[in-house]
């Protein structure tokens, strides 16, 4: 059980590296967003076409890539939706109970289900160079195997969590302080 918790806990700090990388990626959206409306206004005070496509779509994508890289993030912080109310009355050993069956039963089942289902249109789009189809848009194959990244990271974290529960059930471990209501980053 100790070599299993200490392949969790890199798994662990893998994941909180990689989340806080992505945080700043939503720096990066507001300035881009900031960007494409200064550009569209003072474009039209000058009387040039400043604004583009392209920064809306770059703006979608930086939410895309936040979106999907952070998932696994917010699994390990606890800051998935759930019912708190409820389980937060629960008893370590019920949430343990609980956290192992979701991660083994659902989590890990429907992040290989969707790996398996979107594989054939990452092929595709990448096989096609797949493009945005609005004037000046962005290619959009680059951005499309971020889905297959992104469940691959939500296994590796649910394998976390499951030995996190696990050893919370063979009282190896305390109750985790990240199931508490998330705040800030």
């Amino acid at each position: 059980m100790r070599r299993l918790l200490r392949i969790a806990d890199a798994i662990d700090r893998s994941t909180d590296r990689l989340g806080r990388t992505v945080a700043w990626l939503a720096l990066v959206m507001v300035l881009i967003g900031a960007f494409n409306a200064i550009a569209r206004y003072a474009g039209r005070f000058l009387g040039l076409n400043l604004s583009s496509n392209a920064y809306i779509e770059l703006q979608w994508y930086m939410f895309s890539l936040i979106f999907l890289l952070a998932a696994a993030w917010a699994l390990k912080r606890g800051a998935h939706v759930r019912v708190d109310v409820f389980y937060n009355r629960l008893s370590i050993r019920v949430q343990a109970w609980i956290d192992l069956i979701g991660a083994l039963a659902l989590l890990l089942p429907f992040s290989v289900f969707v790996l398996i289902v979107s594989w054939p249109s990452i092929r595709n789009a990448w096989g096609i160079r797949e493009v945005s189809p609005d004037p000046g848009g962005l290619p959009r194959w680059p951005l499309k195997p971020l889905i297959l990244v992104c469940f691959a990271l939500l296994i590796v974290q649910g394998l976390a969590e499951a030995i996190r529960a696990l050893a919370r059930l063979r009282g190896v471990e305390p109750a985790p302080a990240e199931h508490a209501p998330v705040e800030g980053v």
